[in-house]
This record gives structure tokens, sequence and C-alpha cells, in this order.
């Protein structure tokens, strides 16, 4: 018999899943020209977006999100985005630019935590 919890977990995931694969497409299909436009990351200087592989553009894309969301840490990746990206300001940043960085992101963050209490359930058999 399943938890609560269990279910909890699963839902949780399927839901970062269904939020991650639309801001994804909206991202990478739909908003990178005006995003990359407004945001201005250094990389950019040396080749197009669309030139560089998904790996690098995705990472570009997580720069982005941690400077949005993060812009006052000085730690790790995080201070790294906020180091190359001081040019760009949280609070002037479009919404229409913001949310789908974000919910991309902040989806694959968020079901990888419920990816990982979801599977320790199962191991646990809870």
């Amino acid at each position: 018999m399943h938890s609560p919890a269990m279910a909890m977990a699963f839902s949780l995931f399927v839901l970062c899943f269904i939020t991650c694969s639309l801001c994804g497409i909206v991202v990478f299909f739909v908003k990178s020209k005006q995003i990359n436009a407004a945001f201005k990351h250094p990389y950019l200087q040396h080749r197009p977006f669309k030139a560089y592989p998904l790996a690098i553009q995705a990472a570009i894309m997580l720069d982005y999100f941690f400077r949005l969301m993060f812009p006052g840490t000085r730690f790790w990746l995080i201070g790294n985005a906020n180091d190359l990206l001081p040019h760009l300001d949280p609070k002037k940043a479009p919404l229409s630019l913001k949310w789908p960085i974000v919910g991309f992101w902040g989806s694959c963050w968020l079901g990888l935590i419920a990816m990982i209490a979801l599977w320790t359930m199962l191991y646990l058999g809870a």
C-alpha cells in the first residue's frame, strides 16, 4: 500500500515534468532570441546562441536563472553567474522573459528533489 506522501511526491514530480517541458519549449524555441537580446550573456559575444550545443544553451539559461533568483549570492555557480551578469538587474527584467526561465529551471530543481524523495520512499517501502 502506498502512502499519501508517496502520492504527493509522485504528483509533484509529474507536475514538475510537465512544467519543465512546457517552459523548456517556450525558452528554447519561442523566446530565446528575446531573452538573449535583453539579458546579454557574455558567451554570446563569441558566437550566436543557436551555434552552441544544447548543453551550453541550457547553461546560459541556468546563469540567467541564478542571477534572477539569487542576485546577492557569491557562492559557487550562483556567484559565478552573478559575476558574469552584473548588468542584469532582476528587478527591472521583464516578467514576460523571466517566467519561462524560472519555470524551466525551478521545476527542474524541485522535480529533482521530488524524484529523490520518491526513490527514497520506494526504497524504504513507504
